[in-house]
């Protein structure tokens, strides 16, 4: 199973097989004082020119429905203290409308540069596919036992990118299983979910480790600050390479602090094709010493600094809607919903476990589905 990333690169006789992402994801909110669509707009336009600008083959956002990504209620995550998640996801969902998306794709398609998102629920994925359109998925960490929304991109036919960062090596199991269930073409992210991730605690090779166990494409999520290691994973024979960009580390918002910036990011796409055109490279990049103390072992681990944002990203299966007693539980009915801490009920993991199922109680909009309401 291969993804076919040159059906995503333009034809301009290039030869190198590493795909390189520049992370935007909601990097186009700026300041704490909210702005204008047509602002961020704006921003996200200058982002996405400096990516192609700068050498990226991709250029990456997120995308958020409130209405059925995050239950209101009041809690803020440990790496983004700015606002709590429910103000948060709809202060993106209200700045994204969908016009705001078509208008950066369609900037994104004149630039000729990959535009594609994070949906970060079902509600999202279906919106970007069905009136934005997009060439292939992004699903974050967070999500990868979001089976409503997989379920949904595997539908799709398009390849999808999965990362694997706060999980352990029985989730990605289970992830990855799903998705070859599915004949899905996808690529796993190695991943460490910190904010900003110190070098030394980065894994690398797990990278190698994905392949021998996976047998698919194994591509890099990088959080850590500088380039170096991204360009040992590349070393490594990772063939996706994705970094959170930005015009400065020091804006407001959730992810600048950990994000390149435009003349790191061509320091990057200049490493990564020598590497590619001078194999030769690949000891020097390894050799350095804060890439070696990053190395680790060749296993798939949960890092205690990633196990805190499990509670607050990872999903809860809950009804969309009104659900009569006796009624047939179909895909439609229920959704994926965090924070998994604070809904008392199924994860989202367990989705197939409940569809054909019948409700034994009246369910209301939001409850969460428990083992006791279906039979």
């Amino acid at each position: 199973m291969c993804i076919k990333f040159e059906n995503f690169r333009k034809s301009s006789g290039e030869t190198s097989q590493t795909f390189i992402v520049a992370e935007v994801g909601k990097g186009f909110i700026q300041t704490e004082e909210d702005q204008t669509p047509e602002v961020y707009l704006k921003n996200a336009k200058e982002l996405a020119r400096l990516a192609k600008e700068n050498g990226a083959d991709a250029v990456k956002f997120q995308t958020h429905t409130v209405e059925d990504e995050q239950a209101n209620i009041n809690v803020v995550a440990p790496h983004f203290k700015g606002a709590d998640r429910y103000n948060w996801v709809k202060r993106n969902t209200l700045a994204t409308p969908v016009w705001f998306w078509r208008e950066l794709k369609k900037y994104c398609d004149s630039l000729g540069i990959i535009f594609f998102s994070t949906p970060m629920s079902r509600g999202a994925a279906r919106m970007l596919n069905e009136e934005v359109g997009v060439d292939l998925w992004k699903v974050g960490s967070g999500d990868i036992l979001d089976f409503v929304m997989l379920d949904y991109l595997a539908s799709t036919q398009k390849p999808i990118i999965i990362s694997a960062g706060m999980s352990t090596l029985e989730e990605v199991d289970l992830a990855v299983d799903f998705l070859k269930k599915r004949n899905a073409d996808f690529i796993l992210m190695h991943c460490v979910s910190k904010y900003p991730c110190p070098p030394e605690e980065l894994q690398l090779q797990t990278v190698n480790f994905f392949k021998q166990r996976y047998n698919v494409p194994i591509g890099f999520s990088d959080h850590s600050i500088g380039i170096d290691s991204a360009l040992a994973a590349a070393a490594l024979g990772a063939q996706v390479i994705e970094k959170h960009f930005s015009l400065n580390r020091d804006l407001w918002g959730s992810d600048h602090k950990v994000a390149m910036t435009p003349p790191e990011l061509a320091a990057l796409v200049r490493g990564i094709r020598e590497l590619e055109y001078n194999p030769s490279k690949k000891e020097e990049y390894l050799a350095k010493d804060a890439v070696k103390a990053g190395l680790g072992e060749p296993i798939k681990i949960l890092q205690e600094g990633e196990a805190q944002f499990r509670p607050f990203f990872r999903k809860t299966l809950v009804a969309l809607r009104g659900i009569p007693a006796g009624s047939k539980i179909t895909s439609d009915m229920i959704g994926a919903m965090r924070p998994q801490a604070h809904l008392a009920g199924l994860p989202s993991e367990k989705y197939e476990e409940v569809l054909g199922k019948t409700s034994k109680t009246d369910v209301v909009k939001y409850q969460p589905i428990s083992p006791e309401m279906v039979a």
